[in-house]
């Protein structure tokens, strides 16, 4: 694992989390199980750590591995059709070295931009318990605090949203969570002097249903680099992403 000490300690621990028993259980069945058309493959199986730039401004707030992509690959989106779908914008926007993310070992390099999620295990059904993600909300807090440069965050799916946003509350940052709606291309400038974008999850049932189009994906991420590359004295405004 590449990165400052801070980061490698942080992600052996992640690696090495139990402290969901069902999540531990399902990740473990899967990595074993297998599905077909990867039985030759050998699954990570584990807690999945996040993926970067250490100084990246930008922080992309998933929700949890895919049981048949980050739980094989152990990268974040890598190895399954969300990553299919989001690398390609992020190539574009200028994060990404590669339009694809396929395995651990593909070359792929983040530049000013950080992934990680709010549950770090596959969870069933895509839907990690409330517990579950209590569990998880340290090691996120910890990834917070340790990206020192971070500008903007970028949340896929309302799970994410929230995450960022209980974080906030912890920090006594913001008091409630009124007055932040999740929606798409939804825009807060915050109290911690970052941006929170919202996205659509680009799972398959939202992308295969036109949900969440490319052109809708593509200009979060654009608007995530106009901030980002803002200079210091720029404030943030409040304003919703159009697509």
């Amino acid at each position: 694992m590449n990165g400052p000490a801070w980061l490698k300690v942080l992600n052996s621990e992640v690696v090495a989390c139990t402290r969901c028993p069902r999540l531990v259980a399902y990740r473990e069945q899967i990595a074993r199980e297998k599905r077909r058309a990867y039985r030759d493959h050998d699954y990570w199986g584990k807690p999945v750590p996040g993926f970067g730039d250490p100084n990246a401004r930008v922080l992309v707030l998933g929700l949890a591995p895919g049981a048949h992509g980050s739980n094989r690959t152990g990268r974040p989106f890598t190895g399954d059709s969300s990553g299919a779908f989001m690398y390609p914008v992020l190539y574009e926007t200028g994060f990404a070295s590669l339009p694809t993310a396929i395995s651990c070992d593909d070359g792929q390099v983040l530049t000013g931009l950080y992934i990680t999620a709010a549950a770090r295990c596959a969870p069933p059904d895509n839907k990690p318990l409330p517990q579950e993600l209590a569990n998880c909300a340290p090691y996120l807090e910890r990834e917070l605090e340790g990206l020192k440069k971070l500008r903007v965050i970028v949340a896929l799916g309302k799970i994410g949203f929230e995450a960022y946003l209980n974080y906030l509350m912890r920090r006594k940052q913001i008091a409630s969570k009124r007055g932040y709606e999740f929606r798409h291309g939804a825009e807060y400038a915050l109290p911690d002097g970052r941006v929170l974008l919202a996205s659509y999850h680009p799972s398959n049932q939202n992308t295969q249903t036109g949900k969440l189009t490319r052109e809708m994906f593509y200009a979060i991420f654009k608007r995530a680099r106009e901030i980002a590359d803002k200079n210091d004295d720029d404030a943030p405004t409040e304003k919703t992403v159009s697509s």
